[in-house]
C-alpha cells in the first residue's frame, strides 16, 4: 500500500547512526544517500530521514508511530537493544502483546527526534 515515507529529523546524521544500528538487526540497511536526506530498506528505498526543506521540525504527535517488519523475535529483541544503545528511550519492551493476536511480538522506542519506533514480528516462536 505505502511505497515509501520519510520523516523530518533534526540532525540527519545522528538520525543516520541511530537508524543504522536500530535497523540492522531487521535487515535493514542505507539504500540511499543524498544532501540532507538518507534511505533505508531491504531491496529498495522505503524509509527516509532528512532535514526538511523549510527547517521547521513537524510536532510528533502521541498517536503516531513507525513500525518496522521484523523477521523473528530475536530481532526484534535486538533492534530494542540496539536502539537503547544509541540514545532511544524505552517505550514498550519486547514480549507479546496478545491483546493484538497471540503471536504479536514487538518492541517500543522513541527515536532521538521524538518518533515512536516499533519492530514487531506476527511469526509464532
Amino acid at each position: 500500500m505505502i511505497d515509501h515515507l520519510s520523516i523530518g529529523v533534526g540532525d540527519v546524521t545522528r538520525s543516520a547512526a541511530f537508524y543504522d544500528a536500530a535497523l540492522a538487526p531487521l535487515g535493514y540497511k542505507r539504500r540511499m544517500e543524498f544532501d540532507e536526506a538518507i534511505a533505508f530498506g531491504r531491496e529498495h528505498p522505503t524509509f527516509w530521514v532528512s532535514r526538511p526543506r523549510s527547517g521547521d521540525l513537524a510536532q510528533t504527535h502521541p498517536g503516531f508511530h513507525l513500525c518496522f517488519v521484523a523477521p523473528d523475535r530475536a530481532a526484534v529483541d535486538a533492534f530494542h537493544a540496539a536502539a537503547l544503545a544509541q540514545g532511544a528511550q524505552d517505550d514498550g519492551a519486547p514480549g507479546l502483546r496478545p491483546h493484538y493476536h497471540e503471536s504479536y511480538y514487538a518492541a517500543f522506542v522513541v527515536d532521538p527526534d521524538g518518533y515512536r519506533i516499533e519492530a514487531v514480528t506476527h511469526r509464532p516462536e
